[in-house]
């Protein structure tokens, strides 16, 4: 993906959610590490009020819906409550608030393990709620990077070298 080409190869995207994967792994390793000095009822509230605003009304409300048609706002929740910016808000307004603790490492563990393990990133408006496959996406995928390649210039073909 870059600036002109707002998209994934199936190969940066697997890169893209080890590198969460590295982060959740960190993460969740300083928590561990730290256990015996998190405090546990914020550690999992930090954790689960993210999906509890941001993920669980657009959820219900998609598999409630008659074709999961449900409104703009679901996503930009979900956008919101998954942003990296709006919890390091919420991070920064804890510390000040309350003081630097371990149990914040819920907000990057919960992030991280959304992106790196599901695969879960912010929400497209022209795509479902939930996961479906896109025919389109997929048939653009295919011949953009078909299997076996090995990278390279998709625009460059063989007829246009000669």
């Amino acid at each position: 993906m870059d600036q002109a080409n707002a998209f994934e190869s199936p190969t940066t995207m697997r890169l893209h959610r080890a590198e969460y994967l590295a982060a959740f792994a960190v993460s969740v390793g300083l928590f561990v590490a730290h256990a015996d000095r998190v405090r546990w009822l914020p550690a999992v509230l930090l954790f689960v009020y993210i999906d509890v605003i941001g993920y669980l009304p657009g959820a219900v409300a998609y598999r409630r819906t008659p074709g999961g048609r449900i409104s703009k706002n679901y996503y930009r929740a979900y956008n919101l409550m998954h942003s990296a910016l709006t919890q390091g808000l919420v991070a920064g307004v804890w510390i000040w608030a309350w003081g630097a603790e371990w149990a914040l490492l819920a907000i990057p563990i919960h992030l991280c393990a959304d992106r790196g393990i599901f695969g879960n990133f912010l929400k497209p408006l022209a795509l479902p709620f939930e996961p479906v496959p896109d025919q389109r996406f997929a048939e653009l995928t295919a011949r953009l990077f078909p299997r076996g390649t090995r990278g390279g210039n998709p625009a460059r073909t063989p007829e246009s070298a000669t």
